[in-house]
């Protein structure tokens, strides 16, 4: 809408002052009018950008549209993931994981093996053609066989030949008995040979792994592991204590055994570092209704297994849950703050009782109205209402204090 303005007659009208740029540079910038009445806040509604027109040239302001980017889903790139709502209805920052990348070459199979019966009978067979070998010559001791109540044979001398056989019986012995091994529920054997990984045996009972190999038992069982007391922060800075409890086992275990140098070691590292980002988001105690705290412990121990779980992949562990079990503050500022919470608590008390005063104190009022026992003075009705507030809020603050 333009304006005009009349000027008295027989004035002469006044030329505009010139312009003065404070800065040299200083240039225009057009913004469309339909910019400043969008109504799309929704997370996924595109965003137009104004970009501005260079100078000298004529041109009019151009409009960008930002598309989604495809490879993460992000509502624009560079931007931040919208904040999750927890459960009680507050909103929680988003946490970004940036886990260890796995090595790809490390990657769990079945390792060579065969069942144990094999390995003793092959050791038995050995071991029976050596005893042949030696009764044939008459090797064997007198004394041997007089235990068992046999007369050997004359000793004939052990020829080039006979002594090949007998090598080569010793040697298929002990390459049979020696790679017997007992597998156990709940363990597992990494296999290497000279650094290079050749399996993973899982089977339990009597089997037979060959004894040039190095065996390396991992523990595949369900395990829990709890933490000691952790200081960490909350997200206005208060310092805190800590205790967390992981469930947990080793699901590929070239990457425990072979991927990092001590995977329970690493897991605990990793327990502490997550625990201090995930806490670090949100306060402890917000006296404010509808905020997201530390004190909703199954939203805080979802978020803080998701991120355990995804750092923890890398070495071969899965993590199950991992729940803090112990959140209190540290004993620097413990005092104060248990005396901020009993504040916190007595006003959010006062304010539901003197809401029940009120309304307690405006129905009583209405009805003695409407039934005439008080006359519609603004004085009168005053003096009414201030009486009963005081013997209401004395009323229901005395039952409240009284058990």
């Amino acid at each position: 809408m333009n304006t005009t303005t009349s000027e008295p007659e027989g004035t002469v009208p006044s030329e505009s002052p010139r312009r003065n740029f404070v800065i040299a540079s200083e240039t225009t910038t057009e913004i469309p009018v339909h910019l400043l009445f969008r109504d799309d806040t929704g997370p996924r509604a595109l965003r137009p950008a104004v970009v501005a027109r260079r100078q000298g040239t004529g041109e009019q302001p151009k409009v960008v549209q930002h598309e989604p980017s495809a490879d993460t889903g992000d509502p624009h790139p560079g931007e931040s993931a919208p904040q999750n709502p927890d459960r009680s209805g507050g909103r929680q920052p988003a946490v970004h994981n940036r886990p260890a990348p796995p090595d790809p070459e490390l990657t769990e199979r079945p390792g060579p093996v065969l069942p144990g019966w094999t390995a003793l009978v092959a050791g038995g067979c050995s071991l029976a053609g050596i005893g042949a070998v030696l009764w044939g010559t008459g090797a064997v001791p007198g004394a041997l066989a007089a235990v068992f109540g046999l007369t050997p044979p004359p000793y004939r001398g052990i020829g080039i030949w006979l002594w090949c056989l007998l090598t080569l019986g010793v040697i298929l012995a002990l390459f049979s008995l020696g790679g017997l091994g007992r597998g156990l529920a709940g363990r597992a054997w990494v296999l290497t040979l000279c650094g290079d990984y050749r399996g993973t045996v899982r089977r339990t009972g009597l089997v037979w792994v060959s004894p040039l190999v190095l065996r390396r038992q991992i523990d595949v069982r369900v395990r829990h592991w709890r933490s000691g007391p952790m200081p960490v922060v909350d997200a206005e800075g208060t310092p805190l204590r800590t205790v967390v409890l992981v469930v947990w086992r080793v699901k590929d275990t070239v990457r425990a055994a072979l991927g990092v140098a001590d995977h329970e070691a690493y897991l605990g590292e990793q327990v502490e570092a997550a625990t201090a980002r995930v806490l670090s988001q949100l306060p402890t105690d917000a006296f404010l209704p509808g905020v997201a705290t530390l004190r909703d412990a199954e939203a805080v121990g979802d978020r803080l297994t998701r991120m355990l779980a995804a750092e923890c992949e890398a070495v071969g562990i899965e993590v199950f849950s991992a729940q803090p079990v112990v959140i209190e503050y540290a004993p620097e500022v413990a005092a104060a703050m248990q005396r901020r919470r009993v504040a916190a608590i007595d006003a959010k008390h006062r304010e539901v009782v003197l809401t029940s005063v009120v309304d307690a104190v405006d129905e009583t009022v209405g009805r003695l109205t409407e039934r005439g026992l008080v006359e519609p003075d603004d004085y009168e009705r005053k003096a009414l209402v201030k009486d009963l507030t005081v013997a209401f809020y004395t009323g229901r603050a005395g039952a409240v204090e009284a058990p």
